[in-house]
């Protein structure tokens, strides 16, 4: 049997004890890796479920009391119950709602928010609850006779969308020619239509088409189907693994169950809540 010099040996030991430490890391890295809380055990000692939300009819709006209703609402009443949590609402401005959660005002933004590649950069998403997707509402007047997406592109066209959302990416991805004007709320956009100073909105459906419902005289849908889709997820935090799978799977559960197509009928398949807004 060949022996070897402890010259040779003691270089093997050494490489040997630098790639363990190489690969499992500082000793204590595991521990405090194991140690982190994830925001559902968070939430589970707080007793609270922070939601960022934004207002959009039929997502997320105030009620004649001032109660916010919703499929959004629902969606995330739903998610806290089941947490054995209660949920706090906390409305914020479209256009600053990721940096918001970023800097912790709330735990989980769940608003209608579509899963969109820059999105994700900043922050996770859970796989989709629900798909949307945009649609145009147009003046009688100033776009009498159009029919298609593509008669809105051109110059001299004004288009009206939510600032900071997939509404206002799609109209400029669809209509580059046309002016886009964004405003802090669909509200804002819709009452430059109304008072003809744009010749469309596009917006998130159903909006578009309730907006014609509900002003007939001065609105129409020039294209009767969405001309996008778009999945819908929660967005979170990064980095917290334990609180994602737990979304995921939620949103499997209750879709399963049937939940979320029955709410999502009866927000956007029927009308049977408007009256509980007027």
């Amino acid at each position: 049997m060949k022996k070897f010099s402890t010259a040779i040996i003691a270089p093997i030991v050494l490489f040997a004890a630098v790639l363990m430490v190489s690969c499992t890391g500082r000793p204590g890295d595991d521990d405090k890796g194991a140690a982190a809380t994830s925001l559902v055990e968070e939430v589970a000692k707080r007793g609270v479920l922070r939601v960022g939300m934004s207002t959009f009819v039929p997502w997320a709006m105030q009620d004649k009391q001032g109660k916010l209703i919703g499929f959004e609402i629902d969606v995330a009443a739903r998610l806290a119950q089941d947490m054995g949590v209660t949920v706090e609402f906390i409305p914020t401005k479209w256009s600053g709602i990721i940096p918001a959660l970023l800097t912790g005002k709330f735990d989980v933004i769940i608003g209608g928010m579509g899963i969109r590649p820059d999105r994700n950069l900043k922050v996770n998403f859970s796989i989709p609850y629900d798909y949307t997707g945009m649609s145009i509402v147009a003046h009688k007047k100033l776009a009498g006779g159009f029919a298609k997406i593509e008669d809105f592109n051109k110059e001299g066209v004004a288009i009206a969308a939510r600032l900071g959302t997939t509404a206002a990416a799609a109209a400029k991805r669809f209509v580059p020619k046309a002016e886009v004007r964004l405003f802090d709320d669909e509200s804002q956009a819709m009452q430059e239509l109304l008072n003809g100073r744009v010749h469309a909105v596009v917006a998130s459906a159903p909006l578009p088409a309730f907006q014609a419902i509900k002003y007939p005289d001065s609105l129409f849908l020039p294209i009767s189907e969405n001309f996008t889709r778009e999945p819908i997820g929660f967005a979170l935090r990064k980095g917290d693994v334990d609180t994602l799978n737990y979304f995921n799977n939620w949103i499997t559960v209750v879709d399963s169950e049937g939940w979320l197509k029955e709410r999502k009928h009866y927000w956007f398949g029927t009308r049977d809540w408007e009256n509980r807004i007027q």
